[in-house]
């Protein structure tokens, strides 16, 4: 399914379709789905001091508060303040407006952006929650924020509810997050975080993750060594529990209008095929090879609705009686029979994979067998993800026309 991120507010905080740009919403929506495209709106949980709703909001107690200075948190198109996800009353008044400006035109998708939330100044000291102190609950708020959102789609009689969100805690699980790792650096030793950040994450209770393949701020698509640092998340992210392509890439386009998102400087293209032809051969390889993997993913998400057993998970996992399992940082099982090794180095054509003991491995792109309790020197050119599968899988037992 491809996901169309829709984001536009004449005002922030306002939650609708702007007319000028959709002037019938809800055809909008029924013909992308008629080609298999689902709309995904992106919220901000940000409401403008000149907002319809902001004098309401305020009156009614369902903005954050603060201690000290002037009532608002960011200054972006405008000085904005969150609304109080904390406060049940505020949920429910924002689910309303998405409701009937959203859900009521057939969006069943929501990107729940700046979840933290973020501050300008982070005098983390100076806000208030409806449940406490920043200081004391502020970790809430993301759990709260996706709360709002999952339970008026439930009233709705939704069934599978899953919505895009930027931050996480404990307990966001319970409410369809699937949890992205924030506007990160384009760099492979931000690529690096991501691997070890999706691990913590699974082992962490929350198994939907995924990431800004390519990264989200600087990457320069005319730049060689971007386009290999892309080729290398992309061949990550194929084997993350979900693969999504996003980011602000540079040259920066020239600014189109003067309302509404046309008012924005727009990153430069940032679809596969912005990137050339070998780029995208590669892109098409990996794409493709998602989408055969789709049986074998389907078994790990319901593994893990059911158990809570993350999709990608350290070696230690699957292996814990091998202590060599528990050193390992840049390698992972993808479900319980692919063993992966990211490249996160650049120029790598050969990195070093360990295969746990107790198993025999094959080398999916060759088919050579190995014997598990050892690391092995693997070839790793551009094009080509370091991959193992058990001998003797348990689900994925028809690799061979995948790979």
């Amino acid at each position: 399914m491809i996901v169309i991120d829709y984001f536009h507010w004449p005002k922030q905080g306002e939650w609708r379709f702007d007319p000028t740009y959709w002037p019938d919403p809800e055809a909008m929506v029924r013909e992308l789905k008629e080609m298999g495209i689902e709309l995904m709106v992106s919220i901000w949980p940000t409401v403008d001091v000149e907002s319809e709703n902001y004098e309401e909001m305020l009156e009614k107690g369902y903005l954050i508060r603060t201690d000290r200075g002037l009532r608002f948190a960011m200054s972006l198109h405008g000085n904005v303040i969150h609304y109080d996800a904390t406060n049940p009353e505020a949920r429910e008044y924002v689910w309303e407006k998405v409701k009937q400006n959203y859900y009521d035109k057939g969006i069943r998708l929501f990107w729940l952006d700046e979840a933290e939330p973020e501050y300008s100044v982070h005098d983390f000291d100076r806000y208030r929650y409806h449940t406490g102190a920043n200081l004391q609950v502020g970790n809430s708020y993301p759990v709260q924020y996706a709360r709002g959102f999952y339970e008026g789609m439930e009233r709705e009689g939704q069934k599978q509810i899953l919505n895009l969100i930027r931050c996480a805690w404990a307990g966001s699980q319970r409410y369809g997050a699937l949890v992205w790792s924030g506007d990160i650096y384009s760099s492979f030793s931000s690529l690096r975080n991501q691997i070890t950040a999706g691990l913590h994450m699974g082992l962490a209770g929350i198994p939907w993750w995924t990431t800004d393949i390519g990264g989200f701020h600087g990457g320069d698509i005319t730049s060689d060594s971007f386009k290999e640092l892309f080729i290398r998340w992309f061949e990550y992210g194929t084997f993350c529990p979900v693969m999504r392509l996003h980011g602000d890439r540079i040259p920066k386009q020239p600014m189109q209008g003067t309302t509404g998102g046309a008012s924005c400087l727009s990153g430069a293209d940032n679809e596969v095929w912005s990137y050339g032809e070998e780029v995208l051969a590669i892109c098409k390889r990996y794409i493709a090879i998602r989408e055969r993997l789709r049986p074998y993913i389907r078994l790990l998400m319901k593994e893990a609705h059911e158990k809570g057993t993350p999709v990608m998970r350290p070696l230690f996992y699957d292996f814990p009686q091998d202590q060599a399992t528990w050193d390992q940082t840049f390698l992972y099982m993808f479900g319980p029979d692919l063993l992966v090794a990211p490249v996160c180095e650049s120029g790598c054509t050969e990195r070093e994979v360990y295969l746990p003991a107790g198993e025999t491995f094959l080398n999916v792109w060759t088919g050579e067998e190995a014997d598990g309790g050892r690391a092995l020197s693997v070839s790793c050119e551009t094009d080509r993800i370091p991959v193992f599968v058990r001998k003797n899988p348990s689900l994925l037992k028809d690799w061979k026309s995948i790979f």
